[in-house]
C-alpha cells in the first residue's frame, strides 16, 4: 500500500543497495526495490550483515529488507561485526507475530523483538501509520551519521494487502553438467606458507579480507597494510564482507577464508549469482576448525569444499604448494583457490589494532 513512499524515503536518504530476503507481507515492496535499487538477494539474513559491511566500507549506503524473524539469525553478526567496528546498518523488517498474526510459530520470537533489541542497545522504531513513513529517511541518515544499527519494524497493516507486481518468469531451461573427479593428496603446506604466497601477489590497490582467529593473525604477520581488513569476530562472514566490497568497487578483492567457515555459510549461491570478476577466495583447507584447536570438520575426509563450490558454478583451482597458490591467485577472479594445508597454527602474534582502528585505517587508505 505504501511501498512507493518507503522506497522514496530510501532514495532521498542516499541508499544505493538493498540486501533482500522477502517476507509474505512485503511482496510488493520486494518487487519494487528490484526495479529501483541495486539488490543483492540472499538466502540467509546473516550473510546480509557481512555484505552490507563490505559495501559500506567501500563507500556505499546499503540497507537490508527482511522479515523480522531474520533478526534472530543475524544477532551475533550484528554485534560482533557491525557494532564492534561501529558500522552503520539499517534493517527494514516486516514485523511478524503482531497485528492479528495467524501463524503461531511467528509469535514467540517476533513479539519480543523491541525488548530484545533494547537489551543490545540497538535503535528500534515502529512504522505504524502513513504518518510514520518520513521516519525511514531520518533513521537512515542518523544510523550513517552515528555508525549505529537501526531497525525499522514495519507493521503488516502498513503494507495492506501487499501483492506482487505482474511478473513474467524467464525460461529455466539450461544445461547442467557437474562432474568433479580429482585425487586429493595429503598436504604438506602450512596455512602461513599459503597466506605468505598470496600476500606476495598483492598490489598496492588490492583489498585483502581475512577470516577470524589465526588466519587474520597470519595475514597480519605476512604483510600488514592499511588495505587489509582484519576480522576479529563473526564466524562465516569473511566472504560476505568481501562480496559486498567486490560488488562496490573495481579493485581486486582477495578474501582468506576457511573450509569450516565456508561450509557453515549460505553465501555460495549468492556468489554464484553475482560472480564479480574482481573477487578471489583463498580457501585455506585443512579439514579442521583451525582457530579453535584443529578439530576435524566434515571437509577433512568426506566433503570437498572445492567440489561444493564447483557445483554452484564457481571456478576452483586446487593447489598444494606456495608457488601454486601464487600462480592461481594471480589469475584473478571470479575464482576460489582451494589451498590444501596441514592442520596446525603458527605462533603469529595478535593483531595490534582495535576494530575501530582497523575500520578507520582501511577507509582512509581507500
Amino acid at each position: 500500500m505504501h511501498e512507493q513512499e518507503v522506497a522514496d524515503q530510501l532514495r532521498s536518504a542516499g541508499v544505493d543497495m538493498v540486501v533482500s530476503l522477502p517476507c509474505d507481507k512485503n511482496k510488493g515492496f520486494t518487487d519494487l526495490i528490484h526495479d529501483r535499487f541495486d539488490v543483492v538477494d540472499v538466502t540467509r539474513e546473516e550473510d546480509g550483515v557481512g555484505i552490507c559491511a563490505g559495501a559500506y566500507l567501500m563507500g556505499r549506503r546499503p540497507v537490508m529488507s527482511i522479515q523480522s524473524s531474520g533478526i534472530g539469525n543475524m544477532l551475533n553478526a550484528m554485534m560482533s561485526l557491525t557494532a564492534c567496528y561501529r558500522l552503520p546498518l539499517v534493517i527494514l523488517a516486516s514485523w511478524r507475530g503482531v497485528d492479528d498474526e495467524r501463524i503461531e510459530a511467528q509469535k514467540p520470537f517476533n513479539t519480543k523483538i523491541p525488548e530484545l533489541l533494547g537489551v543490545y542497545d540497538i535503535d528500534c522504531v515502529e512504522l505504524d501509520s502513513p504518518d510514520d513513513i518520513p521516519l525511514v529517511g531520518r533513521v537512515v541518515d542518523d544510523a550513517y551519521a552515528r555508525g549505529r544499527i537501526s531497525v525499522v519494524l514495519i507493521h503488516p497493516r502498513m503494507w495492506g494487502t501487499s501483492e506482487r507486481t505482474d511478473t513474467t518468469y524467464p525460461s529455466r531451461e539450461r544445461d547442467v553438467r557437474v562432474s568433479v573427479q580429482k585425487h586429493v593428496s595429503d598436504p604438506a603446506m602450512t596455512r602461513l606458507e599459503a597466506i605468505g604466497a598470496m600476500m606476495g601477489t598483492v598490489c598496492d590497490g588490492d583489498v585483502v579480507v581475512s577470516n577470524i582467529g589465526v588466519p587474520s593473525k597470519e595475514v597480519f604477520a605476512s604483510g600488514d597494510r592499511p588495505l587489509n581488513f582484519y576480522m576479529l569476530g563473526s564466524y562465516t562472514q569473511a566472504t560476505p564482507i568481501a562480496l559486498g566490497m567486490a560488488l562496490s568497487c573495481d579493485r581486486r578483492v582477495i578474501v582468506v577464508d576457511g573450509d569450516g567457515s565456508l561450509l557453515g555459510s549460505s553465501i555460495m549461491p549468492v556468489l554464484a549469482c553475482a560472480m564479480p570478476s574482481n573477487l578471489t577466495i583463498l580457501c585455506v583447507d585443512n579439514g579442521t576448525f583451525g582457530s579453535t584447536g584443529n578439530q576435524i570438520n566434515p571437509a577433512y575426509s568426506k566433503v570437498d569444499i572445492g567440489a561444493v563450490a564447483e557445483s554452484f558454478g564457481i571456478r576452483v583451482d586446487t593447489v598444494y604448494t606456495p608457488e601454486e597458490v601464487a600462480d592461481a591467485v594471480s589469475r584473478g577472479g571470479p575464482r576460489m583457490v582451494q589451498a590444501m594445508i596441514v592442520p596446525g597454527n603458527s605462533k603469529s602474534r595478535n593483531i595490534e589494532l582495535s576494530a575501530v582502528e582497523i575500520r578507520d585505517r582501511f577507509m582512509e587508505a581507500l
